[in-house]
Parts: C-alpha cells; sequence; structure tokens
C-alpha cells in the first residue's frame, strides 16, 4: 500500500456524502449521490483508484454513522426506508444541540432551489483542489469545505446535518469520522482509538516569575501538544484526531501553510493573517491546545506511532532548548562548541521531559467477521474491560441501549439494526480511558543527580553553564558566568542575579524562539505580554483617554524621550492610537517603571500622573482562572449530561414513533435509554469549546475589555485584567462558555460579543457558533493583587480561589481573593446564579457602583466597616422565629446603615444582600446563626469597598 492510496481513500470518504446533503434531500431527480460528490470524484480520482478503496470507504461509513447515531429500519424485500421516516429539511430544518438536546427552528429553506445550492457547493470545493495533489487536495476540503462565502447559505452551511432525521451532528462531523476510519481501513488494517497525554502540567506553568513566563509555559505546553499531534496528522491528517478538534486552529493552520503547501490566499480572511495581527496579540500566540487528545490510527501501528510520539516530543524538547542555549551564548559572546557542558546538562535535565502516556485499543476487540460481514461483538471487549470495572457487564456493555441493540431489533417488517463495531465506540472509549489511567499509575522515575548550584526560578536542577567548576559558587559570586554575561546584554531574558537550567531557560526563551518559527508571518515582535503594572494603568489610561483631553506639554515632551512604549492590552492599544497623543500614552508604564531614577523622582512621576488622571493612578490588577465544571462527565457522557435518544430525533421523527410504537415496544426501551459517548459527542465537545477559546473568549477580553488572556485552552483559560473590568469580564466568559442570556450570570448586554439563538447556539458576528449550552457550568477564581506582589504568591491564591470556587461554592460559582498591599486579605464566594432573584455577581457590580457614586463621597465608602461593628450583635434565626424572620430583620437593619451612608437604592441593595446570605450552610442543628453567615456578609461588603475606590469602576470618572 502505498501512501498516496491512503490520502485517495480519505478523499474518497470525505466526498462519499455531499456537503449539502441536507439542503437537496428529496429536492433532485439524481438524489443526493448523483450531484457534487459525483461530479468532483470523476474530475479527482481514476475509477480504478476509487475501486481499490472503495471497500474501505463504505465500511468506514457504515462505522462511523453506526458510532454517530441509530440506524433507522430498511425494508428487507426492497431495502427502502419507509415513508413515515422522511425529513424534508428544507422544509423543517430543525437542529438539534447533541448536549443540550434543545432545537433551533431555522424556519424554512424551499426559497433556495437545490440546483442553486449544488452549484455553489460544486464552485466552492472546485476553488479548494490542489491541482494534482490528492493529499493537498484533501486537507484543504477539510478545512475550508465548512468556510461557505454565500450569503444565502453561510449560516446554515456550518451546521447542516448528516441526518436530517438524527439532526444533532453536523454533515462535517460525519465525513471527519469516515475519512478517518477510511485511512485507518485502508491495507486491510482496523483501527484503533489511541489516546496520549502530556505532562506534566499545572507545576510546569506555575513556576513564573513574570507574566511572560506564565504565557510561555502555557504557550510551550500547547506547542509540545501540537508536535505529538503532528506525527499523527502527517501521515493520517488532521481529521484523524478525534478530540481536540484541529479545524480552525491557528497553530494548525500555519503547518497546512508552511509545511503542507497549502496556499497563502486560501487563509486570507484568517485571524491570523489579517492585517495588523503583526504583534503577539496574534492569534498565533494564543495557546490554545491540551495535553492530550485521541485519535483514529490503523490498529497494526499503534505502538509504533506512541512511540514516535514519545521520541519527537521529547526530541524536539530537547533541541529547542539547545536553541535556547546558542542564543545565550551569542548575547553573551562566548564560542558554541558541542563539547560545552551546557549541552551535557540539557541531555540530562530534559531525559524524560515532558512525560508521555499512550495507550491504544484496537477495534477488532468489537468485531467478529470478515469483509462485509463483519458484526458488532462484545464477547472478546467485555473480557478485556473486566479487570478494570466492578460489574460482571462492564461499563456500556451493562447499559439498556447496548442490551436492547446487541442482539439487533426486528420491527414490523424491517430490522432496526444489527450493530456493525462502529456502535461499541463508547465501550472502546471506556477502556482506553481506564488503560490510559493505568499507564499513568505505573509510571517510573528515574533519579537524576544534581550537584552544583540550583536553578534561580525551579530549585530542583543545576543551572546551565559553560564551566562546570562555576557550580560551586552560589549566583551573583561570580561576574563571569554564562548568566551574569547575558544579564548585562539582554535584560529582557534574565533579571538581576538569575541563573537558570534547562526547563526554566526554555520557558524563558521561548517567545524568542517562537518568533524566530513564525517571523516571516508575523514580522518582529519585540514585547510579550503585558505586564503586572501595564494592567494595572490599563484602566486609569482608557478612561483618561476617552474624555478626549490633551496632555500637558511639559508631561508630553517627558514622554517623548521615553525610549520605549509597553506591551498593552490590544482594546487599550487600539483605542490610544486613535489619540493624538497615543504613542506618548503607550509609554507611560515604562516611563514609570525606570529603574535609573531615584525613589523621590519615582514619587514625583506618580504625582504627576495623579494630576493627569484626577486620582491616584491604579496599582492593582487582576487575575482569572476559569475551569469548565465535570468535564470529565461530559466527556464521558454521565447521567446528568446525556440524555436519551429520543431527544436526538427531528420532532417529525419523534411524533412519528409516538404513534406508531407503543409502550412496551422494544424500540421505545431503546428511544429512551440515555445516550453513551459516541464521536459526534466528543466532536461537539471540543467544537464548543474551540468556539470558547478561539472566537468568544478573545472578542470578550481583547475587545469587549481591556484584558490579556495569557491561556485558553478549552475549558480553561488564564487572563489578566485591570481591576475596574474585573466583575463584567468574568460574567462576560461565564456566560459565553455556555452561551446563556448574559443576564443569569450578571452580565449586561454590552459585555459580551454574542447574542443567543438557541440553547447551545449563539450568534458571533456573522456566524451561528454551536457553544457547552445552559446544562454546562464553569468556576472561576479571581485575585486582585497589588502590581509589586510576587507572582508565584498570587499564583498560589488564584489556585486555590477556583478551589474555593468548585468545592465552598459547590461548582457553577467564583471565588474573588483581595490581596492588599498593607497586609491582609479578603475573599468572596459565591454561586453564579439563583434558582430565584438577581444573581450575586449582579448584586455585587451594583454595590460596588453605588458605593463608589459621587454624590455619596468617602461616607459611603464606610458602609462596610459600619456593618460589621453591629453584625457581631446580630441574633440566630432560632430566636427570632426561623429564616423568613431573620432575613427580614437584617433586610431591616441593613438598609439603615445603608440610607445613613446615603447609598442610591438603599433599601433595594439590602434587600439583595440579605437574600444572599446562606443562612442554611451558616446555622448548626438547632438553627442557631455561625459565624460563616457573618463573614459572607462581612466579605461581600469588603470586597464591593474595595472595587469602589477610586478608579476602579467602569466609566468612573473624578
Amino acid at each position: 500500500m502505498t501512501e498516496n492510496t491512503r490520502w485517495k481513500a480519505k478523499l474518497v470518504a470525505r466526498l462519499h456524502d455531499p456537503a449539502e446533503k441536507a439542503l437537496i434531500l428529496m429536492r433532485t431527480a439524481e438524489g443526493h449521490e448523483g450531484g457534487t460528490s459525483a461530479a468532483l470524484l470523476g474530475e479527482l480520482i481514476d475509477r480504478k483508484d476509487r475501486d481499490a478503496v472503495d471497500a474501505a470507504v463504505r465500511k468506514a461509513d457504515r462505522w462511523a454513522s453506526a458510532a454517530d447515531r441509530a440506524a433507522f429500519p430498511k425494508h428487507d424485500d426492497d431495502g427502502r426506508w419507509p415513508a413515515w421516516q422522511n425529513v424534508r429539511f428544507d422544509e423543517q430544518p430543525v437542529l438539534i444541540h447533541p448536549l443540550t438536546g434543545q432545537s433551533f427552528n431555522l424556519g424554512s429553506l424551499t426559497e433556495v432551489a437545490p440546483e442553486q445550492i449544488a452549484a455553489v457547493s460544486l464552485d466552492h470545493f472546485r476553488s479548494l483542489v490542489q491541482p494534482k495533489d490528492i493529499r493537498k487536495t484533501a486537507l484543504a476540503f477539510w478545512r475550508f469545505g465548512p468556510e461557505l462565502r454565500a450569503d444565502a447559505l453561510g449560516a446554515v452551511w456550518e451546521l447542516a446535518p448528516a441526518d436530517t432525521r438524527v439532526p444533532d451532528h453536523t454533515i462535517w462531523d460525519h465525513l471527519d469520522l469516515t475519512s478517518a476510519l477510511a485511512g485507518a481501513f485502508v491495507g486491510d488494517d482496523v483501527p484503533a482509538l489511541l489516546a496520549v497525554s502530556l505532562g506534566p502540567v499545572q507545576s510546569f506553568i506555575a513556576q513564573a516569575r513574570s507574566t511572560s513566563d506564565l504565557w510561555a509555559g502555557s504557550h510551550l505546553l500547547s506547542r509540545m501538544a501540537w508536535e505529538a499531534m503532528c506525527v499523527v496528522c502527517e501521515e493520517f491528517g488532521p481529521d484523524a484526531i478525534l478530540f481536540p478538534r484541529l479545524r480552525g486552529v491557528p497553530q494548525i493552520d500555519l503547518w497546512l501553510h508552511k509545511e503542507c503547501g497549502l496556499p497563502k490566499e486560501l487563509f486570507k480572511e484568517c485571524a491570523w493573517m489579517r492585517k495588523g495581527k503583526s504583534t503577539d496579540a496574534n492569534p498565533l500566540f494564543a495557546a490554545a491546545l491540551p495535553n492530550r487528545f485521541t485519535a483514529i490510527v490503523p490498529a497494526s501501528r499503534a505502538r509504533e506511532i506512541g512511540e514516535a510520539i514519545t521520541r519527537r516530543v521529547q526530541t524536539w524538547a530537547v533541541q529547542q532548548t539547545e536553541a535556547a542555549y546558542r542564543l545565550l551564548l551569542d548575547a553573551a559572546d562566548m564560542p558554541d562548541d558541542p563539547a560545552l557542558p551546557g549541552y551535557a546538562q540539557i541531555r540530562e535535565q530534559l531525559a524524560g521531559f515532558p512525560e508521555v502516556h499512550w495507550a491504544a485499543v484496537p477495534w477488532s476487540l468489537a468485531s467478529r467477521g470478515t469483509g462485509d460481514k463483519v458484526e458488532a461483538s462484545d464477547e472478546v471487549l467485555a473480557g478485556a474491560m473486566r479487570p478494570f470495572f466492578a460489574e460482571a457487564q462492564p461499563g456500556f456493555l451493562g447499559k439498556p441501549a447496548w442490551q436492547f441493540l446487541s442482539g439487533g431489533l426486528l420491527l414490523e417488517d424491517g430490522w432496526w439494526w444489527r450493530p456493525n463495531p462502529g456502535s461499541l465506540y463508547p465501550a472502546l472509549h471506556e477502556l482506553l480511558e481506564r488503560v490510559l489511567a493505568a499507564t499513568k499509575a505505573t509510571r517510573t522515575f528515574d533519579q537524576t543527580r544534581q550537584e552544583g548550584w540550583r536553578c534561580s526560578l525551579t530549585g530542583e536542577s543545576e543551572w546551565l553553564t559553560t564551566d562546570r567548576d562555576e557550580l560551586a559558587f552560589p549566583p551573583g559570586q561570580r561576574p563571569d558566568t554564562l548568566w551574569a554575561r547575558v544579564e548585562r546584554k539582554r535584560k529582557a531574558w534574565v533579571k538581576a542575579g538569575e541563573h537558570l537550567g534547562a526547563l526554566a531557560t526554555l520557558k524563558r526563551l521561548w517567545p524568542t524562539l517562537f518568533v524566530a518559527e513564525i517571523k516571516d508571518l508575523v514580522g518582529d515582535v519585540q514585547r510579550f505580554v503585558v505586564s503586572t503594572h501595564t494592567m494595572a494603568l490599563a484602566g486609569s489610561l482608557d478612561q483618561w483617554s476617552q474624555r478626549g483631553e490633551r496632555l500637558p506639554d511639559d508631561l508630553a515632551r517627558d514622554l517623548a524621550e521615553v525610549s520605549q512604549r509597553a506591551a498593552l492590552p490590544p482594546r487599550l492599544a487600539r483605542g490610544l492610537f486613535k489619540h493624538d497623543d497615543g504613542d506618548a500614552l503607550a509609554k507611560i508604564p515604562a516611563w514609570l517603571e525606570s529603574t535609573d531614577d531615584s525613589d523621590a523622582e519615582e514619587v514625583k512621576r506618580t504625582q504627576r500622573l495623579k494630576n493627569l488622571l484626577g486620582h491616584k493612578p491604579e496599582a492593582y490588577y487582576a487575575l482569572i482562572l476559569m475551569d469548565g465544571d465535570q468535564m470529565g462527565a461530559w466527556l464521558s457522557a454521565a447521567p446528568g449530561k446525556t440524555r436519551p435518544h429520543q431527544d436526538s430525533f427531528h420532532p417529525a421523527i419523534r411524533a412519528a414513533l409516538r404513534n406508531r410504537f407503543g409502550r412496551d415496544d422494544d424500540f421505545t426501551g431503546y428511544a429512551e435509554a440515555l445516550r453513551a459517548p459516541n464521536p459526534a459527542w466528543h466532536m461537539a465537545i471540543s467544537e464548543a469549546l474551540n468556539h470558547f477559546a478561539l472566537t468568544l473568549a478573545p472578542a470578550i477580553v481583547h475587545e469587549q475589555f481591556n484584558g490579556r488572556i495569557l491561556y485558553a485552552g478549552g475549558d480553561d483559560l488564564l487572563a489578566m485584567v485591570p481591576v475596574a473590568d474585573l466583575l463584567p469580564a468574568m460574567a462576560a466568559l461565564r456566560a459565553a462558555y455556555a452561551g446563556i442570556e448574559p443576564k443569569q450570570v450578571g452580565a449586561l448586554p454590552g459585555d459580551v460579543s454574542f447574542r443567543q439563538q438557541s440553547s447551545g447556539f449563539v450568534q458571533h458576528r456573522n456566524r451561528v457558533l454551536r457553544v457547552m449550552g445552559d446544562k454546562a457550568t464553569a468556576s472561576i477564581g479571581a485575585v486582585i493583587a497589588h502590581h509589586q506582589t510576587p507572582l508565584n504568591l498570587v499564583l498560589r491564591e488564584l489556585r486555590a480561589a477556583e478551589q474555593r470556587a468548585k468545592n465552598e461554592g459547590g461548582r457553577d460559582a467564583f471565588s474573588i481573593t483581595v490581596l492588599k498591599r498593607a497586609g491582609g486579605a479578603q475573599y468572596l464566594t459565591s454561586k453564579w446564579r439563583r434558582e430565584h432573584g438577581d444573581s450575586p455577581m449582579a448584586c455585587l457590580r451594583e454595590l460596588a457602583e453605588a458605593i463608589a457614586g459621587e454624590h455619596t463621597g468617602e461616607s459611603a465608602r464606610r458602609t462596610a466597616y459600619s456593618a460589621r461593628q453591629w453584625m457581631v450583635d446580630l441574633p440566630d434565626a432560632n430566636s427570632v422565629g426561623g429564616e423568613q424572620p431573620w432575613r427580614a430583620m437584617l433586610q431591616q437593619l441593613l438598609a439603615a446603615q445603608f440610607k445613613r451612608q446615603k447609598l442610591d437604592e438603599a433599601g433595594v441593595h439590602a434587600r439583595r444582600l440579605a437574600e444572599l446570605v446562606p443562612l442554611k450552610a451558616g446555622t448548626d442543628d438547632n438553627g442557631k446563626t455561625q459565624s460563616g453567615t457573618l463573614d459572607y456578609i462581612d466579605q461581600f461588603l469588603a470586597v464591593a469597598e474595595f472595587l469602589a475606590r477610586e478608579g476602579r469602576v467602569q466609566g468612573d470618572t473624578p
């Protein structure tokens, strides 16, 4: 078998159904198979070549269909579908969200003629053909097939279903899976599921001394994940990666262009190629890939591929670190020599890095028979699964859905289904996850000997040197070390006294290495990631620039002498450079941070900036850490996440089935059984997470607010924002993740860049995107800290806040920590939503705005302090007759305090806060109020008061 044969099979598989199938079904005389697909196949692949791969493609199509949806009965005599199964999508265009089960009715599509649709589709795919290159054509079809730039079809095209009767997965889902399976079937092989995981994650990212280090760790891990995936993509195509879905990820686009040769013109509409993206705001700088993936590969090659991935990633890490070491030598004007001890240190310190764990499960465990007569069988698979499960019928094999289907269902005069091995994907996936977990649990550790002084950042390994004798001296005692020399030449690379080991060196110089990798596309980007001080000032600079005033002449002259400007949040940068003094304003952070000035001069500069702004320059910034709740349960389609099979059926099919089958019918039992995870389910989750991480989150953080995303890998996100933007940005991200109405979580319509269409469908600009839906929740931890607070401390508090949101908040919660420069901290944890009443986030935002009101003056800011004085004497709920009288009393007392401090709508704020207090969680068995109840009020008021200080409320002006 030649490699070209595999790509021919993949291309035939991708064209076995036309992309417009749902839109023309039952509307043309030749049927959907006779239009676009037949024309393209005839133009691209000889009949003889198609015949050679036809068996593999037919089997792939059947297995893909069985894996993703229930097959409907055909008549035994003529193989036709019964009339009651017909659904005209043009007349009843209903989409069903795969994760929520909610319907999205598109109205009617009958006004677009099928001939017009087919012609548009054919022109679209012909424009993607790469002459005389099957592989490049298949890659172009995969990447750009769903992107049809036609006003009449654009929004529908990307979401068009594979089967109009089960419209919960798209034609692209089906074509991707069919192509992946066909590529594995070629050469009479069978597919296998391959799972790969890279680590460590948290410790690697957390070892950071600056926001640049923090970004570099996240981005480097994402880049290593791509290096692992690339082993599969190069030979079997990116559609062989089931999770995460790679279509539209900038790093994969870069590979398609630079390594695979797809022409630049195809990518001209992509954000990473647009004019004005020659900065580190370019999407290529987003850490968008998770540290694990699942792929379909030929079973006979699974071990070879797993071992190749391990070698490739670990070799790549060593090579990149060696490149970083050479950059250091060059900067220090020291000669390079392969015999230098630094190279040996790199190889020793990176031995086994990153950790690569992989597992593979062949589909042969789930089948019996040969050729076209292969059927599903759970006998061997059950034996393989039993060591990992306690049940006699392990996992999916014991679930009602498989019990109904395992022997096939005879309905009326046709078989409902005699399952093929594709239907056992859920069991194979369960086994794969257990085997991978066992692989991680049995990993071995190789001890390394480190004798000299340790890395300044990690404290775990020797710092890299050009002379091992230098390792006997603490950093800073020898002025001629590699690091001391680099510090004098490249202060952006090395801070005073720093001496770094191999991993820390790779992270520190990764921005430089990555720019060199993509320099021909984005140019020479000098600055990476906004500093904490710049972020703290961003809100104040933005507010001042919007007032339309000019800088005083003396300040403008001083700023003109500053040689460099700081990296700015994208939104602020765009806004400043519309201002007449934008270039000077962009230099203010660097002007304030000058290390050559005396303390007196620093104080003087701060005072001048205070005079300009009308208030003291903000010295605090915020970090946001977001994590999707129970992602493991989502991926495994656990109870509470999945839903019955019948929820996937088109409403017309559901109605027909209700009329046709009784309650005791086997099909009814199957239809009411919960769905197990299938490839389309996993693709839908990955697609939703991609839409959040690559589209919605950047639109919120970078366009709606003055923030900067440091990491966005799907369900988890790390971002930095000004304090004034913290609450609205948190709420907007939570709303975007699930695609819910912003007000449910305390966001305003202006905080978000999307409009909800239906549960799980949102409109963003000219696209309708599938997101996770309202059943999906996310928890967010946030820390507000002084810009000079050590970053490692802030990160520890940030992770603790995120864990409080999940544990104390019970998930779907947020937790805010305020680290005060003078010492002490406030902690507020609350749910995003309540069954009745306003969102706690909305209450917090509006209370902070009320406290910050101009006319209330300084007295309003004493609200929190005065409330604390009387709360210690608050009686318990039991002594006043129960919860409702106690809340009424609390409301009256709060209202009295708020009115005394002249708060606007004092009664409203008092009622809301009294309703929010978690009384039930804060009482003992006798109903006596415990400290937790009072702590909640105390922390709520304290955080609101801190956020209300001048310059910290959006739109706040002196």
